[in-house]
């Protein structure tokens, strides 16, 4: 294969809503193709142009562009239903402007995946909750991997549908009506709907892989998006309060078909403190007066669910930890801007784990709950940055935390964040 193309894969560096969609559109003109690999409809990306937002819970970020190549790749579990939504609402609104592909490996998330992810978050009771949104993400993975899924390929033909649906759906109602008290599910209410979406996503179905090898054959500059962040990744991340699939670099090319000698570079994700959503442990999480500012300032509510963020000041452990694992070429910050008015930031540098001080971040949730963070400080700044379109326009105390980020992760910061719109955006050699 020729390396003519330029594959990079852009990856969340914390527990994910860092602002990738910002990014990936920031970046949208350089790019030809834009891939996202993982995760399903539970993962929001928002996108803000001249002052109208946006919101992507399937379709990749570049969507806005005309001219470019969008694809769902197979990695992804594929939600018909929100897929059809998100496509009609960019078409009313006249924004359907790339070609858009999906994968026919690709799961499908089925109407018995949400029942069942619902019922199983209850089951689980108060103090063992994932935090799930309940869209059916962790069982159809679930389905994947235990090899009784369907994909995007069987709902396109009727007979196979039915059969493949029929065997899915007798071991479904048993478990929802056995194990969770539920009402069982009839085929005809989900068959029905589902032939629908197969006669309707048809016309977007391609072999994705061999068309993103195509591209990168012919010198294509792909962005591979990834969802949630490397602290959720099932493998890697503070598990079990995860998501279902791999977050990190390395999913970019399990979910693509993208040979992985084609990486040209990875992109991490950085918001310039810590959020996390849902359950499971964030040592730096402020529960006073400072996270309930950064909360407001950030806008720090979920693009899917709406569900306030835990915010608190930059873990530097955990990021640390994000860099070793993805291989990280170069940091875009994001949310620098949140910072203003601040008298004062801290970074954690290391954690306290029952009277031993350790910088190491550890995976598992019961050692990291233990976890105080231990800060550095240093000076805040007062001036609103959010007109800065230069690094040298920044006041010295916000390049000073940048160069505070680059000296302890080793990368360095090429694009930086000042607000939420596409134009407010620092480019240093990005």
């Amino acid at each position: 294969m020729s390396s003519k193309g330029r594959v990079e894969v852009l990856v969340g560096a914390q527990w994910g809503d860092e602002g990738k969609g910002k990014v990936v559109d920031t970046i949208g003109p350089r790019v030809d193709v834009f891939v996202r690999y993982q995760g399903g409809a539970n993962a929001g990306h928002t996108v803000i142009v001249d002052g109208e937002k946006i919101i992507f819970k399937l379709l990749p970020s570049g969507m806005l562009y005309p001219g470019k190549l969008c694809v769902i790749g197979n990695g992804v579990v594929f939600d018909p239903e929100q897929f059809l939504k998100e496509v009609g609402e960019l078409h009313s609104r006249g924004l359907d402007r790339a070609r858009l592909v999906v994968s026919p490996h690709a799961h499908v998330v089925m109407p018995y995946h949400k029942v069942l992810d619902k019922a199983q978050e209850e089951f689980r009771g108060k103090g063992h909750m994932i935090g799930t949104t309940g869209r059916g993400i962790g069982p159809c993975y679930v389905d994947k991997y235990a090899r009784s899924g369907l994909r995007v390929e069987d709902i396109l033909d009727d007979e196979r549908l039915r059969v493949r649906l029929s065997y899915a759906l007798e071991e479904k109602n048993t478990i929802i009506k056995k194990l969770y008290g539920g009402t069982p599910m009839p085929l005809s209410e989900i068959y029905e709907p589902a032939r629908a979406w197969g006669k309707a996503i048809a016309p977007y179905v391609e072999d994705a892989s061999a068309l993103l090898c195509e591209s990168y054959k012919n010198g294509k500059r792909i962005v591979l998006e990834g969802a949630q962040g490397t602290l959720l990744d099932v493998d890697y991340g503070t598990y079990p309060y995860v998501t279902s699939s791999s977050t990190t670099a390395a999913g970019g090319f399990i979910g693509t078909g993208l040979p992985i000698s084609a990486l040209d570079r990875v992109i991490a994700v950085v918001k310039a403190y810590t959020t996390r959503v849902g359950e499971g442990p964030m040592p730096t999480e402020d529960k006073g007066d400072l996270g309930e500012r950064l909360r407001d300032r950030g806008g720090e509510f979920g693009a899917v669910t709406g569900r306030a963020r835990r915010c608190g000041w930059l873990d530097m452990v955990a990021l640390k930890y994000s860099m070793r694992l993805n291989g990280v070429s170069v940091i875009a910050l994001t949310k620098l801007d949140v910072l203003s008015g601040e008298d004062e930031i801290k970074v954690c540098t290391s954690y306290d784990l029952e009277g031993v001080k350790t910088d190491r971040f550890n995976g598992d949730s019961e050692t990291l709950a233990k976890c105080r963070p231990v800060f550095e400080s240093m000076p805040g700044w007062k001036e609103n940055i959010s007109d800065c379109s230069a690094f040298d326009a920044l006041p010295e105390a916000a390049r000073n935390y940048v160069a505070y980020i680059e000296k302890h992760t080793g990368v360095p910061v090429g694009l930086i964040g000042v607000g939420p719109d596409r134009h407010q955006t620092i480019d240093r050699g990005f």
